[in-house]
């Protein structure tokens, strides 16, 4: 009882076929089928970039060790003696 038989899914499609049409089905799936492409076509551009950006990544770290005064985003430098004459004795 708790599932549907053949008979209730083929009167289902007659009725999502009265109420849509092929044509509007038709392009239904030629639209989703596109998306997925689409999808998928970004989501290999993206991997492919962040591949070609990783040496560039690894070449700012000895960029960073040689530079130790530069503040790169997100990095905290402490500098001895600036911070000191701020702490009570």
């Amino acid at each position: 009882m708790g599932s549907f038989s053949i008979w209730h899914w083929l009167v289902i499609l007659a009725i999502v076929l009265l109420l849509f049409g092929t044509k509007r089905l038709k392009n239904l799936g030629s639209d989703l089928g596109g998306a997925i492409k689409g999808f998928k076509s970004a989501v290999k551009d993206e991997d492919k970039k962040d591949a070609d950006a990783a040496p560039g990544a690894a070449d700012s770290l000895t960029h960073k060790s040689a530079d130790a005064s530069r503040v790169i985003e997100g990095e905290a430098v402490r500098r001895e003696g600036v911070n000191d004459q701020n702490k009570p004795s």
